[in-house]
């Protein structure tokens, strides 16, 4: 071999080992995965942007629903469960089985919001009125102070928290008329009323916008003040779930950096009601 190759070999080598080495020894980026509901999305995407700013750590963020979200976190696969809802009895139970430590974190209030078309006259409905029309007792806007029109009935999906405290808030457990069209986030649910002046549907209150009009239930007005007071006839809490044991320092900080006053104002800043 050519002495002039076999040198030029070794110190091409030695430069590889040495910056293999270097990457070995460097610190990798911290990664925080959460998983969950939809409607805390907003809330956790935004604190995390503005988190990423001050600390070097990774944040994934999927928005699959409240169940798939605490499903995640009893199989190990995420560091936080974003939930609009609280765990079930079976959640808790299966969570202890696997010797997991929940913990709860309210990180927000929220009202869940009956939406319709912003040309539909219709503005307030009473919590009977809401059930009969997901029942299907009530099918047309005319019986309800609207056009001589059918109402298109849009729901959330059955893995979603939300779909979970309307089902218990509203429709006391009753089912969801059979051919009622269910969607798998708010933003689907935004989309799909206000492109249809006869449907209604129901979003978080971070949801709402222009393009949606809110409705009054039972005559009180979906405000922030209404909401925290929990006169709102359909407010809730929206939590953060984690296991304690196996807790990663990087996602304590980062539920106490939404805990905190610069946290709270970004759950304000994107539409919800701040726990202090």
């Amino acid at each position: 071999m050519d002495k002039k190759f076999s040198k030029a070999l070794i110190l091409v080598v030695a430069a590889a080992t040495a910056l293999s080495m270097a990457s070995c020894t460097k610190k990798s980026k911290d990664k925080v995965v959460i998983k969950g509901s939809t409607t805390v999305l907003p809330i956790t995407q935004k604190a995390a942007e503005e988190f990423r700013k001050v600390e070097d750590v990774s944040i994934s963020i999927e928005g699959s629903g409240s169940g798939n979200g605490i499903k995640a976190l009893l199989d190990s696969s995420c560091d936080i469960a974003n939930a609009s809802r609280a765990m079930k009895g079976k959640e808790l139970e299966a969570a202890k089985e696997k010797g997991l430590e929940i913990k709860e974190i309210t990180v927000a209030y929220d009202m869940i919001v009956p939406v319709v078309h912003p040309s539909n006259p219709v503005k307030n409905l009473t919590l009977t009125q809401l059930k009969a029309i997901y029942d299907g007792q009530v099918s047309n806007w005319k019986d309800l102070g609207g056009k001589d029109e059918n109402i298109v009935i849009i729901s959330r999906d059955t893995s979603s928290g939300t779909y979970e405290v309307w089902h218990e808030l509203v429709m006391k457990k009753a089912d969801v008329r059979k051919d009622a069209l269910l969607l798998a986030s708010n933003g689907a649910i935004v989309n799909s009323v206000s492109n249809n002046p006869k449907a209604i549907g129901y979003v978080g209150f971070g949801y709402l916008n222009n393009t949606i009009k809110p409705l009054n239930v039972d005559k009180v007005e979906p405000t922030l003040d209404n909401g925290k007071s929990g006169k709102y006839p359909v407010s809730r809490k929206l939590f953060m779930y984690v296991n304690e044991k196996t807790l990663k320092p990087s996602a304590k900080q980062f539920i106490d950096y939404i805990l905190s006053a610069k946290g709270q104002a970004f759950v304000k800043e994107v539409g919800f009601i701040p726990v202090d």
